[in-house]
Order: C-alpha cells, then structure tokens, then sequence
C-alpha cells in the first residue's frame, strides 16, 4: 500500500490531508475518498512537472489547493479538473504561479540532473517522480516522498551544491507516511 501511496502523494502535502480527515464517521470517509479522486485527478495531469508542487485539502467536499506552479494555465487548469470530481462542493484555489525568471529555469534544471542524475535517487523517477524541486528567485524548496533519512539527507546535500539563496528541505520519508497513515 505505501508505495500506491507514495505514487498518489507526490503532490500532496500529508499534514493538510490528516487535518481535512479527523472528522470520525462518515464525513470522514467522504472527505477521504474526495481526497484521493483529486490527487489521482492531479497525479494523472500530464502539463504538471517535478518543478511543480500542489497540495490539496478537503474538509466537507470543500477543496483547498496550495503550492505553487510555473504557469498560470496550471493552476487555472487543475481548479477546472478538481470542480468537476464528484463530491466536490467548491475549490478554493491558492496555488501560486511561480516569477518568470531564466536564472530559477538554468537552477531547476542543475538541481533536477543532479538530484535524477544520482543513481541514488534513480528508483524516484519514472511517470510520477516523488522529489519535486520548487525555485522561487533563487530559493529552493524539495518535496515529495522519500524511502528515509538518509536519501532526505542526500537530496539537501546535493541541491545545496548549486550556490543557491536558501533551501527548504520539506521531503518526507516512507516511516513519516506510515505513521501518519496509521493515524488515520
């Protein structure tokens, strides 16, 4: 099961699914099963990148989506796909277009053939790469899933490499969405 999950959560941040999925019952299952129909929604968007991060929250069909992308039609193009899934009442739309900026394009490119380059982190590639390099004006954020601490290590090793202004290191590992699952 983690590794269909691990596919299905590229995009997502987990903390924003638990909070949308504490409600017991019913509800509960409905916002759950919301959940999954969007990101799979999301997951199956072929314009989306490993430069793009989207996260999704449900609470009583209420879709909240954050992140950010590097185009506006994303964005607006996920909100249209994320309205039309059954059991969605409204979408609330906070996805962020990412600067235009040739600087950031030549960063994500560095990071990207660095951090996939890696035979180490070759396993992460394939239709839904698991680490996301997100670069705003220079700042770069990682995301996604990893197997452990020590593959999460690594990715911050190498994308410091670059000479870039900071980095958010916001990678989880397979033993965080466990637990994390398991307390659902």
């Amino acid at each position: 099961m983690l590794s269909t999950m691990k596919k299905t959560c590229v995009l997502v941040a987990l903390g924003v699914v638990l909070a949308a999925t504490t409600a017991q019952g019913s509800e509960g299952r409905k916002n759950l099963q919301v959940f999954n129909d969007v990101a799979a929604s999301i997951n199956r968007y072929d314009r989306l990148t490993i430069f793009d991060d989207v996260n999704i929250g449900v609470k009583d069909g209420v879709v909240t989506l954050t992140g950010e992308v590097t185009l506006p039609l994303k964005r607006d193009d996920i909100e249209k796909r994320v309205a039309k899934i059954d059991g969605v009442q409204a979408v609330r739309n906070r996805i962020t277009v990412l600067p235009v900026s040739p600087f950031d394009d030549q960063l994500r490119v560095r990071l990207a053939r660095s951090i996939y380059g890696n035979y180490n982190f070759w396993n992460y590639g394939g239709a839904n790469p698991s680490i996301h390099i997100v670069v705003e004006n220079g700042h770069v954020t990682l995301a996604g899933i990893v197997n452990s601490e020590l593959d999460r290590r690594l990715a911050e090793s190498t994308a410091t490499q670059f000479g870039v202004m900071s980095l958010k290191n916001e990678l989880k590992t397979d033993a965080e969405m466990k637990e994390a699952l398991e307390r659902l």
